[in-house]
């Protein structure tokens, strides 16, 4: 499970389902074609939110979808950080400086995984 594809899986669908407007092709790149860094960075944070439902004995599932979200979003800046020397400032926000849709899709990431354990 920790391959990352219900990461990237349940990404490509808050996108669909989020995003105002039509969204950039790299947002809904399948997962045989996104980028080797990607695919690890989404492997290690669905690893994370696995390990964190794992050892709250699952009563993580009963946090907010903010504090879930907020999670997914944290886990993932610290893959930017590993992945790039200087991310780009977007890759980096803070929580409440990114979009209510990329909020949303954090929110939805951590579910699927939660669903996927």
């Amino acid at each position: 499970m920790a391959d990352g594809r219900v990461f990237r899986e349940a990404w490509i669908a808050g996108v669909h389902k989020h995003f105002p407007g039509e969204p950039k092709a790299s947002y809904v790149t399948p997962w045989e074609d996104t980028p080797e860094w990607e695919r690890e960075a989404a492997a290690a944070v669905c690893e994370q939110v696995q390990q964190f439902l794992q050892l709250s004995a699952g009563h993580a599932a009963r946090l907010s979808r903010e504090t879930k979200s907020r999670f997914v979003a944290t886990c993932w800046t610290a893959q930017m950080y590993k992945h790039f020397e200087n991310p780009k400032p977007g890759y980096v926000a803070d929580w409440p400086e990114l979009p209510e849709w990329q909020q949303e899709t954090d929110a939805d990431i951590f579910e699927a995984v939660e669903q996927a354990v």
